[in-house]
């Protein structure tokens, strides 16, 4: 199954010279766990709870100096909207993460997370019973 219906066109965003306090606030008020970085309205990275925790608390480092460029995640993490479940998580899985950023060619399309994956495979499975079901209940 490919990814396309699980991305979240709608990101919210934040600036490489903002603190890390406010990703965080951001990110608690609208209760999601990354915020896709931006350098002169282009992607430069994605700052996620791992980050924050790795990178900022587990390090003793104070939330509010620390600006998100010095510990947002750079390797951007970019997927095409044609890959298919099992490859995004290959890749999850590889890089250690569980968001990436799905780009059409250079052009941003949204985010797709770990938990977005698992419900469009549910659905997937879901419909392979129900198909099953019917394919039993008529021989």
């Amino acid at each position: 199954m490919k990814i396309t219906s699980g991305i979240k066109k709608t990101v919210a965003t934040i600036d490489e010279n903002h603190t890390v306090l406010e990703a965080a606030t951001l990110m608690t008020e609208d209760y999601i766990g990354s915020v896709v970085v931006t350098s002169h309205s282009k992607i430069v990275g994605i700052f996620t709870e791992r980050e924050l925790m790795l990178r900022v608390v587990g390090k003793g480092r104070e939330p509010g100096t620390v600006k998100i460029k010095d510990v947002m995640h750079t390797d951007h993490l970019k997927i095409s909207p044609e890959a298919t479940c099992e490859e995004a998580l290959k890749i999850m899985e590889d890089k250690r993460c569980r968001h990436l950023l799905v780009f059409d060619g250079d052009e941003f399309i949204g985010l797709i997370s770990l938990r977005d994956l698992v419900v469009l495979t549910l659905h997937e499975k879901d419909d392979l019973i129900t198909q099953l079901e019917g394919y039993i209940s008529a021989t």
